[in-house]
């Protein structure tokens, strides 16, 4: 890259890369059901304990080599580097994360002009009617909306990293912030705010259980966006005597109450309409926000459209990290300018996306499914199941077992020494790929 991210343009990206469409209903719902507070604390931990250790890991990777994922690997192994390149390929699930990924930000862009034209529906019957009817009858809207985002997220990358990705994160993140602020004190009048507070925070320690504890193992991996080669991307463009370790509990602080926000708000118009808490995913946010905030007439029409448009900013700055490391891959590789390896990989997310949408629509459904799964599906569960786990044990392995340790410790020597390094590298090294493969196999076999 021949430009470099600022310190806080760094922290920033990252930041906006790990928050993410998660932050608004799996975080909370998360919480809410296993335990509030102590689900929370339970999450710190395993983000701390193996999270922060993994991305602390790709950080070196790509800092001591200034390549793309695929090129770092190649670059820093001792020996069989071209069978250890093969490991940088596990950028592949950005690709496929952003087709459809897109293809939701396009469903919540849409659900911006529903509620700036006063279409959202008073009950959740109509709410199920209405999402229903996007997903699977109207192509139309699906294919603008998607297109729109599609083009926006490739227009910011064909900037960049500093022009183009740290400008956006510089003044999305912020703007995101206040939009839940604004959010957050309206909902401090409303009596439902203290039954959210009190689900989210106060702690039950009875409900952490075997699943709970792989749920937040989980969480604590994937929404730091480890295992698909965005850390190792983003660190290469890493400004000189950056601190490792406060930038990076920077990022996981920023996720973490980017989630908490989004959980006070979701949950205070949960319980202030006696809605049901346990909801999660997309139903949450499309079928009973939608239909509460329709309650509110013209007030809740103004908090819907700010909620969805800060959904759009948390998710575009996800989707543009994910679009980053094969850019720079192809960039660096085979010589191209940026605005033909965006062209390459713009053609394979949108026809990848196209299917996803396809895959809904109850008229082509039957050609777009497989394994009976849908295409949508299948990219889902391929990328966050697979890829990702199986790309940060392989990060894991490599920094801890075939890098010199030697040019580890000169590199975190300002930051972490002695016991502190020590620590990490025998995490990172046993306790941290462990945990993923614990992951992996939860997974499987549920």
């Amino acid at each position: 890259m021949s430009s470099k991210f600022s310190k806080i343009g760094f922290i920033l990206a990252v930041a906006g890369s790990a928050v993410g469409l998660g932050n608004a209903w799996k975080f909370p719902t998360l919480v809410g059901q296993n335990g509030g507070s102590a689900f929370v604390l339970l999450y710190l931990i395993l983000t701390l304990g193996v999270g922060f250790v993994i991305f602390l890991a790709e950080l070196a990777l790509g800092k001591l080599s200034e390549k793309d994922p695929v090129n770092a690997y190649r670059t820093l192994a001792p020996k069989h580097k071209k069978a250890w390149s093969f490991a940088g390929f596990t950028m592949i699930a950005n690709i496929l994360i952003a087709s459809f990924y897109s293809v939701i930000i396009g469903w919540i862009l849409k659900y911006v002009f529903l509620s700036i034209t006063f279409e959202l529906p008073f009950d959740i019957n109509s709410a199920k009617d209405q999402f229903n009817e996007l997903l699977h009858k109207d192509f139309l809207s699906q294919l603008i909306c998607f297109t729109l985002v599609f083009f926006v997220i490739f227009y910011i990358v064909s900037k960049g990293v500093k022009n183009g990705i740290e400008k956006l994160n510089i003044w999305m993140m912020p703007t995101l912030f206040i939009l839940l602020i604004m959010m957050l004190v309206y909902t401090m009048s409303k009596d439902g705010f203290y039954m959210a507070a009190k689900f989210l925070f106060v702690p039950d320690f009875s409900k952490i259980s075997v699943s709970a504890v792989l749920e937040a193992l989980g969480m604590a991996f994937f929404s730091l966006s480890l295992g698909v080669g965005t850390i190792i991307t983003y660190s290469a463009s890493l400004p000189d005597k950056t601190n490792f370790i406060t930038s990076t509990l920077n990022i996981i602080f920023i996720n973490i109450l980017v989630g908490i926000l989004m959980g006070l708000i979701v949950f205070t118009f949960i319980f202030e309409f006696s809605a049901d808490p346990a909801a999660s995913g997309p139903g949450l946010i499309f079928i009973s926000l939608s239909t509460l905030f329709s309650k509110l007439g013209i007030i809740g029409s103004i908090f819907a459209v700010a909620f969805f448009i800060s959904l759009i900013f948390a998710g575009i700055t996800s989707a543009i990290s994910m679009i980053e490391p094969f850019a720079f891959y192809l960039i660096n590789t085979y010589e191209m300018s940026r605005k033909k390896a965006l062209i390459i990989i713009g053609f394979i997310v949108y026809i990848l996306g196209i299917f996803c949408i396809l895959s809904y629509l109850s008229f082509t459904h039957g050609y777009f499914s497989f394994f009976g799964m849908s295409f949508f599906d299948i990219l889902d569960s391929l990328s966050s199941k697979i890829i990702m786990p199986l790309g940060g044990i392989l990060v894991a392995i490599f920094v801890g077992f075939i890098m010199k340790k030697e040019g580890l410790k000169i590199l975190f020597k300002p930051y972490m020494r002695g016991i502190y390094f020590e620590l990490w590298y025998v995490f990172l090294r046993f306790i941290s790929p462990l945990a993923v493969i614990i992951i992996m196999i939860s997974i499987f076999i549920r």
